[in-house]
């Protein structure tokens, strides 16, 4: 079921902090529209840097750390940035984002920004249990730079409540969970999947070997 505003409030004003909705700081009530909720953008970026690999190979068990360097820096409440065309940014939003174990959320742009050229995207799934600040991925698509203010409503998020409360929420073993700004990736990938990708080829084309 998706949610509407009159259910948003209601869920973010629930007495028993398992049951409650947690978006904060909500600097206007009027971020919360009639089926979403206008998400920030947070004073914090990391720009990535491909390190002297030329791809970034799935096969390769080297950590992804490896590949990659970042430049972390934060932008004061104020200032701003240029993000340039065909730049990639991590950032994250303002707010402090905790789903009980019943709703999970959807994170989408918001479609003024992208007529502009400017992707916001995210995992897209905020998996029920989840709490932190959501890593924003920042991209200029558009052929001119784009100023940015942290602060400026960029995404949006969709709540869903489910029929019954997962046994198996987002838990704080997870890779990002509870995250205060923006997050690379802090693991490899998930070792062994290609293996089996290339084995199972191997039986669908009748190569045992």
């Amino acid at each position: 079921m998706l949610l509407v505003r009159e259910d948003i409030l209601r869920r973010m004003s629930e007495v028993a902090l398992l049951d409650r909705l947690v978006i904060t700081p909500l600097l206007d009530k009027s971020q919360i529209g009639p089926a979403s909720v206008d998400l920030r953008l947070g004073s914090g970026f990391i720009e990535a840097r491909r390190r002297d690999a030329h791809v970034i190979d799935p096969s390769d068990a080297k950590p992804i750390s490896n590949l990659i360097t970042e430049d972390r820096y934060e932008v004061p409440l104020g200032e701003s940035l240029y993000i340039h065309p065909g730049q990639f940014l991590l950032g994250a939003t303002f707010e402090f984002i905790r789903l009980p174990t019943n709703l999970g959320g959807q994170v989408l742009g918001r479609s003024s920004w992208g007529r502009l050229g400017l992707m916001v995207a995210t995992a897209v799934t905020v998996q029920p249990g989840f709490g932190g600040c959501l890593t924003l991925e920042l991209q200029n698509l558009g052929s001119v730079p784009i100023r940015l203010f942290p602060g400026l409503r960029v995404a949006q998020i969709m709540l869903w409540q489910s029929s019954s409360p997962t046994e198996n929420p987002y838990s704080s073993s997870a890779d990002f969970q509870a995250q205060l700004g923006p997050e690379s990736p802090r693991t490899g990938w998930e070792m062994g999947e290609v293996d089996k990708l290339v084995s199972i080829g191997k039986r669908l084309q009748g190569n045992n070997n």
